[in-house]
């Protein structure tokens, strides 16, 4: 099987030469004229000495810079999933599917500081719930001084060529229901996707406040299940993506479901503690930084036992 796997990163970085337990290759990034990329089969991880690129799984590095055969070929290797369930993930929702709306025609910008009277409670609700003057500005939030939306904050949702495919609501004087969102599948779309970068890890919170504490890359699953059939589900396995998993204190199941499913999928997963909180928005930003630091990387085992001590 090592013979097989040497073959296929040749054909991906070319020649190599030996350090030990080491394959030393060209490395893709930093383009250095010398062999400075270490591979270890044996630790399934690579890192450049020079330029600092690394990964805790060979298979992105065989996604990202060799040919759709090579990784095809390589995941044989892996024993991970089924090649031909693999490939159904590849059929990506067509853009011309995706569900696109307008904002309520009652929507008030609160970006900048010259906002109407009206916007104060809007903004202070916000500020009350750690969400900055830049953090409204990233998201666009706005309110509805009247009209169905009457007292919320709506943030909405972009799709890749910039049209609004969702919005969020959340009424900021404690009326009800504290949500009223548009009737759109969520499985569909992902909340923001045009700010998302899949060749970077992201993070998978439950909520849009949750993600605005999360930090940049952050996704919010919207309440909706995780399915293979989703956007998201999809866009992660299509890029390989490495997920940090911060999800409700009170969704352990959901976690370790979500977690499995990811893992079948050869993705790199960390779970994030929210011990504590009932979720990340009651988080401050440096506490979820902090404890994203701090997360464990999960593999069949870890995830196992943390399902046996969940219950």
């Amino acid at each position: 099987m090592q013979t097989e796997k040497i073959k296929i990163l040749k054909n991906t970085l070319g020649g190599y030469t030996r350090q030990g337990k080491e394959l030393m290759f060209h490395c893709p990034k930093c383009d250095h004229h010398k062999n400075k990329l270490s591979v270890n089969l044996d630790k399934n991880c690579f890192k450049c000495w020079v330029c600092d690129y690394s990964g805790r799984k060979i298979s992105r590095l065989i996604r990202n810079h060799g040919s759709f055969f090579d990784y095809k070929e390589w995941r044989k290797y892996d024993d991970q999933i089924e090649l031909s369930d693999f490939d159904k993930l590849l059929e990506i929702f067509e853009e011309e599917g995706e569900p696109t709306l307008d904002l309520p025609k009652e929507f008030t910008s609160l970006v900048g500081d010259n906002i109407l009277f009206s916007s104060l409670n809007a903004r202070k609700y916000l500020k009350d719930r750690g969400v900055s003057k830049m953090d409204i500005q990233k998201y666009m939030m706005g309110h509805c001084p009247s009209g169905k939306y009457q007292d919320y904050v709506v943030i909405p949702s972009f799709n890749m060529q910039g049209d609004v495919n969702f919005y969020v609501t959340r009424n900021y004087k404690g009326g009800w229901p504290n949500y009223l969102n548009p009737r759109v599948p969520k499985n569909r779309i992902i909340f923001n996707e045009l700010f998302i970068d899949f060749h970077q890890e992201i993070t998978v919170v439950e909520g849009v406040f949750d993600a605005i504490k999360a930090g940049s890359n952050s996704v919010p699953l919207l309440g909706s299940s995780f399915s293979e059939e989703s956007k998201l589900f999809q866009k992660i396995v299509l890029y390989d993506t490495p997920v940090y998993l911060a999800l409700d204190r009170d969704a352990e199941a959901k976690s370790i479901k979500i977690i499995k499913k990811l893992l079948n999928y050869g993705i790199e997963v960390y779970k994030v503690d929210t011990s504590g909180f009932r979720d990340v928005g009651e988080m401050t930003k440096e506490q979820f930084k902090t404890r994203k630091e701090n997360a464990m990387l999960m593999d069949q085992e870890n995830t196992l036992l943390y399902e046996v001590l969940s219950v």
